[in-house]
């Protein structure tokens, strides 16, 4: 029963990992040495964190915009010219977009569905051949999408798109963990509450206090809190769980 969590000698892809909860799992994985991909639209963004976490291990930084079916098999297909096989997509690249309901445009919809449910479908679709590769009975190959706790609940702001593209995330999880299974794929979502990042800084900034005062552990979440869980899924401790969804939030779900 040792070394339940251990992940060394993995290759993982997470995209969005430049910045905020993909960054977090990206340390996570370079840290406990998985050779580790990220992406970012903004090559800028993605290079200054390949260079800050470097330092742990392998990690290698890509350009890539998955809003848009050609940017996400030109991604696919930069990774397949590197790796023969995967063993874990972490599908976390998101965008939000706020505004009253008589005001919401269609840019707003559209964008944010765009890069969260058709990016994670195709870019799963993509990399299959990949993950097939490395998958076995007892050591699937693991998917893992980032969803929300705004997928789960009625969210406060005026975010339509973005809850219900989570909410879309949440059970697009369970319908490719049903199909995938027996090719020895397991899939996952983790359901974020607070925790800090650019997409976030906002509603931080409006709520202050009264958002740590609502949360029952008493505080916001912080990288370990998620690497830690991305880590579980993705080791011979989750290597048994399939379809189904952590929520990492300190308890926040349950108070509003």
């Amino acid at each position: 029963m040792k070394n339940l969590f251990d992940i060394s000698g993995k290759t993982a892809v997470v995209t969005g990992g430049s910045r905020g909860i993909g960054a977090m799992i990206a340390r996570g994985f370079v840290e406990n040495g998985v050779k580790t991909y990220i992406c970012s639209r903004k090559l800028d963004q993605c290079e200054a964190t390949v260079e800050e976490l470097s330092q742990y291990g392998e990690i290698i930084g890509m350009q890539a915009d998955l809003s848009t079916l050609e940017g996400v098999t030109a991604f696919a297909e930069q990774v397949g010219e590197k790796e023969d096989s995967i063993d874990f997509l972490i599908n976390n690249a998101g965008a939000a977009w706020g505004a009253p309901i008589d005001k919401f445009p269609e840019a707003g919809w559209d964008k944010v569905m765009d890069i969260n449910v058709k990016g994670v479908f195709f870019l799963t679709q993509k990399l299959l051949p990949l993950l097939r590769k490395s998958g076995k009975a007892e050591d699937p190959s693991r998917i893992v999408n980032v969803a929300s706790v705004d997928g789960l609940h009625v969210p406060g702001p005026e975010t339509y798109s973005y809850s219900a593209s989570k909410a879309a995330v949440l059970h697009l999880t369970r319908v490719l963990a049903k199909r995938l299974a027996p090719e020895h794929i397991n899939v996952t979502a983790i359901a974020p509450g607070p925790f800090p990042s650019a997409m976030t800084k906002g509603f931080f900034d409006s709520l202050g206090e009264s958002l740590i005062n609502d949360v029952p552990l008493g505080r916001i979440g912080t990288p370990e809190d998620m690497a830690g869980v991305a880590i579980y899924l993705c080791s011979r401790a989750g290597a048994y769980v399939t379809g189904e969804h952590v929520t990492v939030d300190g308890g926040w779900a349950t108070t509003v």
